[in-house]
């Protein structure tokens, strides 16, 4: 069973970076889409960032122009580089990787807190 490891979440005054990094247990074949999802206290989880597997990059209105997503196909690894960071980016975030045909594996979840 492949898991997810999630790293770089943490503590940080607005303005301030952050990156998460996502890497998988054992190398995973055929990977489609990477991304990163977020889930506030009492809010629904939702996407933050995407990357295919060319490189093609799609964000949530909220995060453009201060977040950057990023892969390595080689490692299968994704990362994602937040910058400008506000209370309301304040959330658990959660690594995603499918895979053909139909496989979707999530990570545990990593703490971001930005506090004002």
């Amino acid at each position: 069973q492949v898991q997810l490891v999630e790293s770089g979440g943490g503590l940080v005054q607005a303005g301030g970076s952050l990156r998460l990094s996502c890497e998988p247990s054992r190398s995973i074949f055929s990977i489609n889409t990477m991304g990163w999802y977020r889930q506030a206290p009492g809010k629904q989880r939702e996407l933050v960032a995407s990357i295919s597997r060319g490189g093609s990059t799609n964000y949530a209105d909220s995060v453009k122009g201060r977040f950057t997503i990023s892969r390595d196909n080689s490692k299968s690894t994704v990362s994602l580089q937040m910058n400008s960071l506000k209370p309301e980016d304040t959330a658990v975030y959660y690594c995603n990787v499918m895979s053909w045909p139909s496989n979707d594996y999530w990570g545990q979840g990593t703490q971001v807190t930005v506090s004002s």
